[in-house]
């Protein structure tokens, strides 16, 4: 009985997205890749976009 008490606890949320699986990317534009104020939505790849850790 307590084996299922521990499964099922919820694994703690990724600190780097807060637990949504996305984070703001900067956007590059032209060849020589120029960073621009603007952001595009991301992957996170601490979590793999799950937002579990």
């Amino acid at each position: 009985m307590a084996a299922r008490k521990a499964a099922a606890k919820a694994a703690p949320k990724c600190h780097v997205c807060k637990g949504t699986g996305e984070v703001g990317v900067a956007v590059k534009v032209g060849r020589k890749q120029r960073i621009t104020d603007d952001q595009q939505v991301g992957m996170c790849l601490t979590c793999f976009g799950s937002g579990q850790a």
